[in-house]
C-alpha cells in the first residue's frame, strides 16, 4: 500500500483498535484510489485491511462488532465486510472488487460523507446534494432518507440521555443540529 493520502473517518472497537477511512485526493483528471485501515492507537501498528474503494469517507461498526460499513463519497454507495477477527476481513477470493458486499447503492446525485450506525444497526449516512441522513437497514432492504433543510448534510452523531437525539452539521448554513431519531443511537466503545 501507498502512503496514507487524507485519512478521514474513525471507528474505534471493543478491542481498542480504530477503524479508519483514507479518502484520497482528487486533482483535475486524477483521482486516488485508497481503502480502510486498522491502527493501535500506540501507533505500534497501522495497516491497510481494504483496496481498493473509491473516496471511502464515513466508517462504522455493527452493534455487536463484527461487521465494518463504509461509505463512499462520489459513488453514494455503501459497502460492508464481515470480520473475523479485529482488524481483520476473510481474504477476497474475488478478482473484482475490494471483498465486501455493497449494503446499498443510491440513485441520482447523491454523494456520501460521514456515517453513525444505531442501535439496531441500522447504518445513517449524511447525505450530500440530497441532504439530509440516509438510514440504511442492517440487510440492505429498506432505505429511509430523514431530509434536511440544507444540500450539505455532513456528518451525524447520537447523544442524549437516551440516545435518541442525532445531532447533525449543515455544512452549506454553517449549522448544528439536533433532532429526535426514531431508533436509539449506539453506544460507542470509547
Amino acid at each position: 500500500p501507498g502512503p496514507l493520502r487524507a485519512p478521514n473517518d474513525i471507528v474505534f472497537d471493543a478491542h481498542g483498535g480504530f477503524w479508519f477511512t483514507d479518502h484520497g485526493v482528487r486533482q483535475g483528471r486524477t483521482s486516488d484510489r485508497t481503502g480502510l485501515h486498522y491502527a493501535l492507537p500506540d501507533g505500534s501498528s497501522c495497516r491497510e485491511v481494504v483496496f481498493p474503494l473509491d473516496a471511502p469517507n464515513g466508517i462504522g461498526l455493527s452493534p455487536d462488532g463484527s461487521r465494518v460499513y463504509a461509505a463512499e463519497t462520489h459513488t453514494g454507495r455503501v459497502w460492508a465486510w464481515n470480520l473475523s477477527g479485529p482488524g481483520e476481513v476473510p481474504p477476497n477470493t474475488n478478482p473484482v472488487g475490494n471483498g465486501g458486499e455493497l449494503l446499498a447503492g443510491l440513485p441520482g446525485m447523491q454523494l456520501l460523507d460521514s456515517l453513525a450506525v444505531d442501535g439496531e444497526g441500522w447504518v445513517c449516512v449524511a447525505t450530500l446534494a440530497n441532504g439530509g441522513i440516509t438510514a440504511i437497514s442492517p440487510d440492505g432492504a429498506t432505505v429511509e432518507h430523514h431530509a434536511m433543510p440544507d444540500p450539505l448534510t455532513t456528518n451525524i452523531c447520537f447523544g442524549g440521555p437516551d440516545l435518541r437525539t442525532a445531532y447533525l452539521t449543515l455544512s452549506a448554513t454553517g449549522q448544528l443540529v439536533e433532532v429526535d431519531w426514531p431508533r436509539p443511537g449506539l453506544k460507542l466503545a470509547y
